[in-house]
């Protein structure tokens, strides 16, 4: 059976809390500079592939749409289907999810002590279950999921 989608409300105040945990992860006295390498957005060349929380996922959704964009896109090789074919850009910097902000890119600083940002894990799976979430599910079904809930 498939869970019923949260109401609205619940989605606005789920994104809204998931950009508080990005700004205040901004915070942290971690160094970290992203020169946008695009290196760990190569999935299948890492064999490694972000999971998102169910609010995260609804942020990148509505981030996605915003880049005009209704369905997830594709991207040949493995990559992450947000890079812009076109570019190799992230289509959704700026609401890019709590893996890609703390991932294991050497050249942006390594990865983040999860000692150091388990506090932002733990209120990113808060929002999760406040929103019927099932815990991190894989980037591109997260998202595709998202965008079908958000047309409902």
């Amino acid at each position: 059976m498939k869970p019923r989608p949260a109401p609205t409300q619940d989605l606005r105040r789920a994104t809204e809390e998931v950009r508080q945990v990005y700004a205040d992860l901004s915070l942290r006295p971690i160094q970290r500079d992203c020169v946008r390498l695009k290196e760990c957005c190569h999935f299948k060349l890492t064999g490694r592939t972000p999971f998102l929380t169910k609010g995260e996922a609804l942020l990148a959704a509505k981030a996605l749409r915003a880049s005009g964009r209704r369905e997830m896109p594709e991207h040949p090789a493995g990559a992450c289907p947000m890079l812009d074919p076109a570019t190799g850009n992230c289509i959704i910097y700026e609401s890019r999810p709590f893996g890609c902000r703390t991932h294991f890119c050497a050249a942006a600083g390594g990865p983040y002590p999860r000692r150091e940002v388990i506090d932002l894990i733990r209120r990113l799976e808060s929002v999760d279950v406040g929103v019927g979430g099932s815990g991190p599910r894989l980037l591109q079904n997260a998202i595709a999921d998202a965008l079908s809930e958000l047309k409902s």
